[in-house]
């Protein structure tokens, strides 16, 4: 029993490493992107018009910026903790032993 949420608890730490490695690779760009896109976008709502480039606007965007970055890896690191968990389970099912069930039978011969 012990052995088998070890093994589910490693496949959750390696999901969760993977995630984080998969989020330096294909996330910190796009959520520069879109953190800043996005802190724009909502600017230019609230604001009614051109943005121009005020030192307030500017630290908008740069917060923006960092929720963007932060929600992908965020994302990209539980979507990969709950990966791993499940080959977790995939890989204690496969290769835990077969527990065998004796039969009525077979226990009625012994007495």
């Amino acid at each position: 029993m012990k052995a088998r949420k070890e093994m589910i608890r490693m496949g959750t730490k390696i999901g969760a490493a993977f995630g984080g490695l998969a989020f330096l690779i294909f996330g910190l760009l796009p959520g520069f992107y879109f953190g800043s896109y996005g802190s724009l976008v909502v600017l230019q709502y609230l604001i009614g018009g051109p943005i121009e480039p005020t030192v307030l606007v500017r630290m908008f965007v740069a917060v923006g910026i960092f929720l963007g970055i932060a929600s992908i890896a965020f994302l990209s690191i539980v979507v990969g903790s709950i990966l791993g968990t499940a080959m977790g389970y995939a890989v204690e099912a496969l290769t835990a032993p077969k527990e065998v069930k004796e039969t009525t039978d077979a226990v009625a011969e012994i007495k």
